[in-house]
């Protein structure tokens, strides 16, 4: 498991939790490359750019959403989300 900036450090996003995600490796490469991101209910979104989006399918899990953490503070912030979708996720 890796933890994962939503929004980098580079482009000034905060080293806090509510912009950070736990991925798997690959996850994190793909999300890191905008192949793969997070809508503001926590769907996860495959870029249409993908050559293999069925590959990808099979990588997350069967609901097609992220698994959460109980405490909402601990949660992925909506507005890094947004810029993620906005700034990096390839549509």
């Amino acid at each position: 498991m890796d933890a994962a900036h939503i929004r980098s450090v580079e482009t000034n996003g905060p080293d806090i939790l509510s912009n950070g995600i736990a991925l798997s490796g690959t996850a994190h490469w793909m999300f890191d490359r905008g192949l793969i991101s997070l809508s503001d209910e926590l769907d996860i979104l495959i870029s249409r750019q993908v050559n293999d989006p069925e590959s990808i399918q099979s990588l997350i899990n069967r609901t097609g959403r992220a698994i959460v953490p109980q405490r909402p503070h601990e949660r992925p912030h909506p507005q890094f989300l947004r810029w993620h979708r906005e700034n990096c996720f390839k549509h």
